[in-house]
């Protein structure tokens, strides 16, 4: 079981043949959570997609977050950590609302890589990363698996029931979509106001 609590949960349904399940895609600036024995899809760049579960109940879900750019003295700092705090705590917030605890919840984490020009200088995509460990530190919730940073791309499959995580990096950005994605979800930001290892294949 799935629940909507507010505008950014991810609405693109479909059943994933690979894995023989249901799916969500989850497209920037979006969040999914669930209940149920499903997996959840996200492409990522220089954006970061934290992975949430209980490990009691195997409710769980993730988000799709790029910190936005402006806002503060050094054209990114103050303006990026408002977003991601948001991003964050919508997630473990509905989270919780599905019966989780938060003493039994755990993270992966992934993404934040250097692949669109314009946003290296900013280092965007390792203030991004380095935002997650430093949110979920404070917060107490352990980080079980990371993959954060590089020059890659990501597709990441997390299955919140069994807290199994999948990653793929991919070679080419361009053919991903994931470039024209990330360069149009930063244009909306800028006009808006402000368990275990993770296998690789």
């Amino acid at each position: 079981m799935s629940v909507e609590c507010a505008d950014g949960f991810a609405k693109t349904l479909y059943f994933d043949r690979t894995f023989d399940a249901e799916a969500a895609k989850l497209m920037p600036g979006e969040y999914y959570v669930t209940g149920s024995d499903m997996v959840l899809v996200t492409v990522l760049g220089s954006c970061v997609s934290a992975c949430i579960r209980d490990t009691r109940t195997g409710v769980g879900g993730m988000n799709h977050f790029m910190l936005p750019e402006g806002g503060s003295a050094d054209g990114v700092a103050n303006a990026s950590a408002r977003y991601g705090t948001y991003a964050m705590e919508v997630l473990i917030n509905t989270i919780l609302k599905q019966g989780a605890r938060r003493g039994s919840l755990e993270a992966k984490v992934f993404g934040g890589g250097n692949v669109l020009e314009g946003l290296t200088v900013a280092n965007v995509g390792p203030r991004n990363a380095a935002f997650v460990r430093d949110f979920l530190k404070t917060e107490g919730i352990p980080v079980k698996a990371a993959d954060l940073e590089d020059i890659y791309p990501r597709k990441v499959y997390f299955f919140p029931k069994t807290g199994r995580a999948m990653v793929r990096k991919l070679k080419s950005a361009n053919e991903s979509g994931v470039i024209a994605r990330e360069r149009e979800y930063s244009r909306r930001l800028v006009a808006q106001p402000a368990s275990g290892a993770v296998e690789l294949f």
